[in-house]
């Protein structure tokens, strides 16, 4: 028996706690392939608090995770924490009032400070900064999991992992090496994008456009004119280069003209890129001033006039041929700076046509970063992943109409990004916390590396840390010295780690019983923003390695946007704290708005929709403790209204039933909680009194129906509500709604007519309408009342007659049948 007044409040403590101790969704090793549903969710970045965003996204995966166990799945639903990579380096050195300076020798002693400044942080060890990472990393990961907890995520928390810990490591490191060997992973020193702020290569999937003022510069190269928004860039001009079909100067190519201050003569060439429309149509190839200048410089074969360094300043030296002077007047100097400087002395020189024209254009930067990246020559790793070959896009392309897309639309997303691929993927990173390259260079005699021999561990050695593991064959003294080796001094890409989640999740070459029971995979959640990081890199690494999809469909959420519809974000300080959220509307509440959105679409943050969940959370106790107090005997449904109810609850199920077997778990809640409010408003209502105070037979059929109803209903809001529906539930069940079966129809009886119900509750609306025109009680009492209606409804309400007469205060009720055109009326 429940307490007389059972509240929301505590039920989340409550519950979490008993379906741990319990292990209520502990995956069950037994369970064949066939019988498992397997999850695969995005590991959330250990680097601060999450948003709500997060909250509805996670909250989509778990509807389908509850909803798949009372079908009778076993479900493996593992949590991670991608807890390596930049945004973690960064988040420490905040934190902690430190950076990373390799050269220094680890301080065993080493405490940050106290008081931490991030703007004066303190240089320490790689092996300090790397400690210092992961005791923060630690921290943050338990308070994510106190959030999950909260939130009621289903999932099975003996299987947490970490990208950085041993297993994932060994993945990561073992995938690659087999990249290596196939040929699928190469090394190349490459024009790359580069964060001058972080001292990083960043990839294309990590690029964003960002609305920057800026002006075009008009240059004279002689009698041409060139408008450029980089001028700085002068020096490493290689040539200018036109449309071929642009006539204007179609007889100026093939020819040379000189750089204007430098005098370097450069080649005008022709290429489809040039866009006639923009500026004069000649434009400058550069070394390198965007994406564009690479393509050109690749495709046209041209020379590398490097100036702009790691750091983001002008070289101290210009490059070979181009003279000394202007160039010292530039040198070591940042971008911004050089650029002013170079227009005072192309003014000067009578080279700068006009004035500078101010426009606001689209500047790349790296999406977690403060500055424009610029392009510098660097050695890094790469992966092949179809930009530069045709087969291989094609096979991604593929793999992606291979793919079960909820919603289908999300399809193109994906085709979008993967036709629009420029070049292969950079995986290798130069900062300090991630996973290390597996791999060493021996040394020549005069200690230079030789990048053409690499030094690969064993895979049964995995994981190795080549900064402090010696190579096979080669003692630990001969590092660093002629004819010894030299660690590769990078870490992987976070995402290189990330994109092997599944593998790694599923015991891949660590439990290939595991493995066989839960890969591939049947499901990949998230929102639409990492389509083109996770989910791609994901199905690239398994096709490589497996010859097949990592999963068999990808579930893809929208954002939650704040009311101006801007994208909600943790990092630009206005996203709203997930907790916060939980405690003033309650876990039930939030899920039960997390669940009203559908995949795919945006929302925008509302609280006053939580307010509606928790209402609703409210009203199922409140209907429950009604139910409870009436301790139905027997479970025969036997009258006609009742039949009606339980009649239209088994099409409620039918429904319900087929939307989430479509994900489609929004329009499951709206067909659960229409029948519940029509249950609760019309048919708890109506029969009342007969199951207070009615004939033995009406009233057992009553109580029974309501009972039964309940229950029904209980699991049917159990994904979306887990905490009131467990509530309730452990009044009269052992055992947790959350293992009960989702009901199907067959287990209601389908002999009544819905019709009865319905025209019932019309008629009780109808009375309570006249009621409250005349501003009487619902509990008043009604005279005469007519109902007029064609005979087959009258029919139908003959049936619960005596339940509409005591629930709507009837005197006396008359039926009179009209023609077929006539609506239903109640005249009172």
């Amino acid at each position: 028996m429940p307490n007389r007044k059972p509240a929301l409040d505590g039920l989340e403590e409550k519950w979490t706690a008993r379906w741990e101790e319990q292990e209520t969704y502990r995956f069950d090793r037994s369970a064949t392939r066939e019988q498992v549903y397997s999850i695969n969710t995005p590991p959330p970045t250990a680097s601060g608090d999450l948003h709500v965003g997060h909250m509805f996204s996670y909250t989509h995966t778990d509807l389908i995770a509850r909803y798949q166990r009372m079908r009778g799945r076993a479900v493996f639903y593992p949590m991670g924490w991608d807890d390596n990579g930049l945004p973690t380096e960064r988040r420490v050195q905040n934190f902690y009032g430190v950076r990373c300076d390799p050269a220094l020798p680890y301080d065993p002693s080493f405490t940050p400070p106290d008081k931490p400044d991030p703007e004066k942080q303190i240089p320490i060890s790689r092996r300090n900064f790397v400690e210092l990472c992961e005791r923060l990393t630690a921290r943050d990961e338990q308070a994510f999991e106190r959030l999950w907890r909260r939130l009621g995520l289903s999932v099975d928390w003996s299987m947490t992992y970490s990208t950085i810990a041993a297993p994932a490591r060994t993945v990561s490191q073992r995938a690659f090496r087999r990249n290596l060997a196939r040929g699928e992973a190469y090394q190349a020193e490459a024009p790359t994008l580069w964060d001058v702020t972080f001292q990083t290569a960043v990839a294309q999937a990590e690029l964003e456009d960002r609305e920057r003022p800026g002006a075009y510069y008009r240059l004279a190269f002689g009698e041409l004119r060139v408008d450029t928004t980089r001028p700085e860039l002068l020096p490493a001009c290689v040539a200018l280069v036109a449309h071929p079909d642009d006539e204007r100067y179609a007889g100026r190519i093939g020819t040379t003209v000189r750089t204007p201050l430098f005098g370097v003569e450069v080649p005008v060439v022709a290429h489809p890129l040039a866009d006639p429309a923009k500026g004069t149509g000649i434009a400058m190839i550069c070394t390198f001033g965007d994406v564009t200048d690479v393509t050109w410089w690749r495709e046209l074969d041209l020379p590398i006039r490097s100036i702009v360094g790691r750091d983001g300043r002008l070289l101290t030296e210009p490059p070979d041929g181009v003279p000394a002077a202007p160039y010292d007047q530039l040198a070591g100097l940042t971008t911004e700076q050089a650029r002013r400087r170079i227009a005072d002395l192309l003014a000067e020189a009578g080279a700068l046509v006009g004035e500078p024209r101010p426009i606001a254009h689209p500047v790349k930067f790296y999406e977690k970063g403060d500055r424009p990246l610029e392009i510098v020559t660097s050695r890094q790793w790469y992966i092949r992943n179809g930009g530069r070959d045709g087969d291989l896009r094609a096979a991604m392309l593929d793999r992606g109409r291979e793919l079960a897309w909820v919603p289908e639309s999300m399809r193109r997303r994906y085709e979008h990004w993967v036709e629009g691929l420029t070049g292969d993927w950079l995986v290798s990173r130069q900062r300090y916390f991630g996973v290390p390259i597996p791999v060493w260079y021996p040394l020549d005699e005069d200690g230079a590396p030789r990048y053409d021999a690499p030094i690969l561990p064993d895979e049964n050695t995995l994981p190795v840390d080549p900064a402090s593991d010696a190579p096979p064959g080669y003692p630990e003294d001969q590092r660093g010295r002629p004819n010894g080796f030299m660690a590769d001094p990078d870490v992987f890409d976070t995402w290189a780690t990330s994109s092997l989640t599944p593998q790694l999740v599923c015991g891949w070459e660590r439990d290939p019983d595991l493995f066989a029971r839960t890969f591939p995979m049947d499901l990949h959640a998230h929102a639409h923003e990492i389509i083109r990081t996770w989910l791609f890199t994901c199905v690239l690494r398994a096709h490589l390695e497996h010859g097949r999809l990592p999963w068999r469909r990808a579930a893809i959420s929208g954002f939650v946007v704040e009311p101006d519809r801007k994208k909600m974000s943790k990092s630009a300080g206005h996203a709203t704290t997930p907790m916060g959220v939980l405690e003033r509307f309650g876990t039930d509440g939030v899920r039960w708005r997390a669940a009203s959105v559908r995949p795919g679409v945006d929302t925008p943050f509302d609280e006053t929709q939580m307010k509606v969940g928790r209402r609703l959370a409210t009203k199922i106790l409140n209907v429950a403790r009604f139910i409870d107090g009436l301790a139905a005997q027997h479970d025969e449904v036997t009258e006609p209204l009742d039949l009606a109810m339980i009649a239209t609850l088994a099409s409620v199920v039918r429904d319900a039933t087929d939307a989430f077997e479509r994900y489609d778990y929004t329009s499951a809640l709206e067909t659960t909680e229409r029948f519940f409010w029509t249950f609760c408003d019309d048919y708890v209502e109506l029969v009342k009194d007969r199951a207070y105070a009615g004939t033995d037979q009406g009233r057992e059929s009553a109580r029974a129906a309501l009972a039964l109803a309940l229950d029904v209903q209980l699991r049917l809001f159990a994904p979306i509500m887990p905490f009131v529906t467990e509530e309730v539930w452990s009044w009269h069940h052992d055992g947790s709604i959350h293992r009960a079966s989702w009901p199907v129809p067959d287990e209601l009886p389908t002999r009544g007519d819905p019709g009865v119900l319905t025209i019932a509750s019309a008629v009780l609306a109808r009375l309570r309408a006249a009621k409250s025109e005349r501003g009487l009680s619902m509990r008043a009492e009604l005279g005469r009342v007519e109902v007029r209606g064609l005979e087959a409804d009258l029919a139908r309400l003959a049936l619960a007659r005596t339940d509409v007469v005591a629930a709507g205060g009837v005197t006396e009720l008359h039926v009179v049948p009209a023609p077929e055109a006539t609506a239903l009326t109640v005249t009172t």
